[in-house]
């Protein structure tokens, strides 16, 4: 069993390491960059990474087109803020020494916000599939939110992969407005019709889902400020889809 590490990019300078070198159990490392400005290619490059220069496409797009490059079928995908714990790659060594049983393998993520780990607010264990067979597998979605379809069996790993989310307050706004645009226009494609529900009741509701029913105070101020961003993006994403819609100025 040999794995290609597949990570796209565009400006991780202050990521690309720490993911790359989490890859230990890994045969290969390719980078996919969407044209990055930073230092970003010259950090892969130094480090071993196999790097490819490809205009961004979306999210799917790029990752299927990454693992397509790939030099073997087992492809594990991260992205570059997340690294895979001590464990976790103890854990795939293990894996490739026994041989896989199934066609791809969910692992928990755990994500750390604003310098603290956070384990509740919905965001632990927060299982991915990021260690899959491409023969069996491909990843959809044109927007926001990609997932991996698998066809054949899934596994368990055990082990944390780790993501590193924002460091700042201010981070966390830039990167809402990013998704909250995507979001929006995944909506308008799909044409789904917006109305006061989504406007009003989705946003707090979402607050109270992620702050009590999802234990977010638990995780102190950082949980309050989770809730707070998720009922921002539930209102933030209508509202922009809203104004996209054809007819409207």
């Amino acid at each position: 069993m040999k794995i290609s590490a597949t990570i796209i990019t565009y400006n991780e300078e202050r990521n690309i390491a720490r993911a790359i070198e989490s890859l230990r159990c890994v045969d290969e490392i390719l980078v996919v960059d969407s044209g990055s400005t930073d230092r970003t290619v010259e950090i892969a490059s130094k480090l071993g990474a196999r790097v490819i220069d490809r205009a961004w496409t979306g999210y799917s797009s790029q990752k299927n087109w990454a693992a397509d490059q790939a030099a073997h079928d087992w492809i594990l995908s991260i992205d570059a803020d997340e690294a895979l714990s001590e464990l976790l790659e103890a854990e795939i060594w293990q894996l490739k020494k026994n041989g896989p049983r199934h066609h791809a393998y969910t692992m928990p993520r755990l994500a750390q916000y604003l310098g603290r780990w956070i384990l509740h607010s919905g965001w632990f264990p927060d299982r991915k599939i990021r260690l899959y067979d491409r023969r069996h597998a491909s990843w959809t979605g044109d927007f926001v939110h990609e997932s991996l379809s698998v066809s054949g069996p899934i596994g368990t790993l055990d082990a944390t992969l780790l993501h590193f989310t924002c460091d700042s307050l201010s981070e966390h706004l830039r990167t809402l407005d990013r998704y909250t645009t995507l979001a929006a226009e995944q909506i308008v494609e799909q044409r789904k019709p917006i109305t006061g529900y989504h406007l009003f009741v989705k946003p707090w509701w979402e607050f109270v889902r992620t702050y009590f029913l999802k234990r977010g105070f638990l995780d102190g101020v950082e949980g309050l400020a989770i809730a707070w961003f998720g009922a921002i993006y539930q209102f933030l994403k209508y509202a922009k889809a809203r104004y996209m819609q054809p007819g409207r100025n």
